[in-house]
């Protein structure tokens, strides 16, 4: 598709109804900025303040801005359009925040795919968001992206620019791109789409999110507040920064609106990340459970000084409460727990609450406008404190997914709700307890349980690094508990793990039928090990090597 046939293209919007605009607006919620002000109003305010640093480059704030209308302008040079939808595949590095602003400035759309996508994924997105141009990295993590380009460009006659952050052989680096910054248009309509988006799901290929620059900055902003993000933090982007999570919650996009310091990690693991907290005075990261786990089984014996580091975010996946603990205990900093998703809804533990709280739960909405409904099966309200569906809408909810009619007939209700296929209970003060997706409950012999709530005891015996509960297909039980388990030190025995459930005081029917040692679990292309993806993992293996029928 070439840049002039825009006509051609889906158009992007995401739209509220005028009555809930006005309310946001009224609020104080969409207060007309844009991503492309944001980094003009802190390049004007504070131009000689490090920004960015990532790896041996380290940009101010005034670099960051002249380097990102340099990339903008000398895209359009080379023929994109504003308007135009650019997939971007680029690691932990300045480029990424350098080139997604360059897009920004220019008009143009950042379609983010992760560094561990591939043809499958990357072709998918290219053409469901309908874009011209992709700009990756030349290698990230042992991985050659020029490969993939040309790959995409054989298959893709539509794909007509391709651009490299490195060397970029054929194609044109990223570095070289120079155009004059008189031809960048004016700054965009704020309820204009901004990027898109892709959603975590775990299942099938991800469906486009199209986020505004009101709705979507209002989240950074409100995020700031409750994590208190301001000129002095420094945080860390330790997990794939083209993901929700470390991009607003409050992520990069939040250290930059409060004119602080975002450090890239080029890896999450202790062995990359602690040096740099070190050495850079990292005050805030956010990582999901199996790698905050990680760092507090490292942390105490690290060479490294991590007593900068105040707040530790978690989130992506649900931190069970006896995990909560060990990574307090292990990181010695404030744990702030984060439940959200790319389509909007985020909570968030608050600083100050009490220590079951945070421990404990999941959080509670940003704002006084989120609005949660927890649903039976029957799409009626559940009794206060029960388990039930979790849908919601908002001001920075969306109400559609971009060029998707099946996904959003699927997952919006007729009033505006998303239902987010996660099972929650609501406790007093607003605050949720995630127990699991929808279908990670065990049905045996009628009994429900939940996957997570078996987990938890598991991961309170000191042997136990991690462990995934799967329903089996089971003739005489119609499913049973099997226990997936990554022990730690001395391995218990499975009849000992037993035991252990067995004494935490819980009905007889939870204690898992079956517990199997594995060293080490799968993670999903995310990036993160999404819990439902993991136990379909282990599901299918383990049926696979029994040959036990499905």
């Amino acid at each position: 598709m070439h840049s002039n046939d825009a006509h051609a293209r889906l158009p992007l919007a995401q739209t509220w109804p005028a009555a809930r605009v006005a309310r946001y607006r009224a609020a104080g919620y969409w207060r007309g900025e844009t991503l492309p002000g944001l980094l003009r109003a802190r390049a004007e305010a504070h131009p000689d303040d490090l920004a960015v640093i990532g790896g041996e480059v380290r940009l101010t704030y005034a670099q960051l801005w002249q380097y990102a209308g340099r990339i903008g302008a000398g895209l359009l040079a080379r023929g994109l359009r504003p308007g135009d939808r650019v997939v971007v595949q680029l690691g932990n590095t300045a480029d990424f925040i350098a080139v997604v602003f360059g897009l920004f400035r220019a008009g143009l759309i950042p379609v983010y795919a992760l560094p561990a996508h591939r043809f499958t994924e990357v072709s998918h997105v290219l053409d469901k968001a309908q874009a011209n141009a992709y700009i990756a990295s030349a290698q990230y993590e042992g991985f050659d992206y020029r490969t993939l380009a040309r790959e995409l460009q054989a298959a893709r006659p539509a794909l007509q620019h391709v651009l490299i952050s490195g060397d970029g052989e054929e194609f044109t680096s990223v570095a070289s791109l120079d155009g004059d910054t008189a031809t960048l248009p004016p700054d965009p309509d704020p309820q204009s789409v901004a990027f898109l988006q892709l959603s975590g799901g775990s299942t099938g290929l991800s469906k486009l999110i199209p986020r505004t620059h009101d709705d979507y900055l209002y989240s950074v902003r409100a995020s700031n507040e409750i994590c208190a993000i301001n000129r002095s933090t420094v945080y860390m982007v330790a997990l794939p920064a083209a993901h929700n999570f470390p991009m607003s919650s409050p992520g990069f996009l939040g250290a930059l609106y409060a004119g602080a310091r975002v450090v890239l990690s080029a890896g999450p693991g202790p062995d990359v990340a602690f040096p740099l907290i070190a050495r850079e005075q990292v005050t805030c990261v956010g990582l999901v459970p199996p790698l905050a786990l990680l760092w507090a089984q490292a942390a105490p014996t690290s060479a490294h000084d991590l007593s900068s580091l105040k707040v530790m975010q978690v989130g992506g996946a649900k931190l069970v409460p006896e995990a909560a603990r060990r990574v307090v205990d292990g990181l010695g900093c404030q744990l702030q727990q984060v439940f959200g998703m790319a389509e909007g809804l985020v909570n968030y533990t608050r600083l100050h609450d009490a220590e079951d709280i945070v421990l404990g739960t999941q959080g509670r909405p940003i704002s006084p406008d989120d609005e949660v409904l927890v649903l039976d099966d029957h799409g009626h309200p559940v009794a206060p404190g029960e388990v039930g569906h979790l849908l919601t809408r908002g001001p920075y909810t969306i109400g559609a997914y971009h060029n998707d009619p099946g996904a959003n007939a699927r997952s919006f209700t007729e009033d505006g709700f998303y239902r987010t296929g996660d099972r929650v209970q609501q406790l007093p003060g607003g605050y949720l307890v995630v127990q699991g997706r929808a279908g990670d409950h065990i049905n045996r012999a009628g009994e429900k349980i939940s996957a997570e709530e078996i987990e938890d005891h598991l991961l309170a015996h000191s042997a136990v690094f991690d462990a995934a509960v799967v329903s089996i297909p089971d003739p005489y039980l119609g499913e049973r508990s099997c226990a997936f388990v990554i022990a730690q030190g001395e391995a218990p025995t499975a009849a000992q793990l037993k035991a252990w459930v067995r004494g935490r005081g819980v009905a007889a029917f939870k204690v898992p039928d079956q517990v199997v040692f594995v060293p080490a679990f799968g993670t999903t292309a995310v990036g993160k090990i999404s819990r439902r993806e993991l136990r379909a993992q282990l599901r299918d293996h383990h049926l696979q090597q029994t040959g036990e029928p499905r």
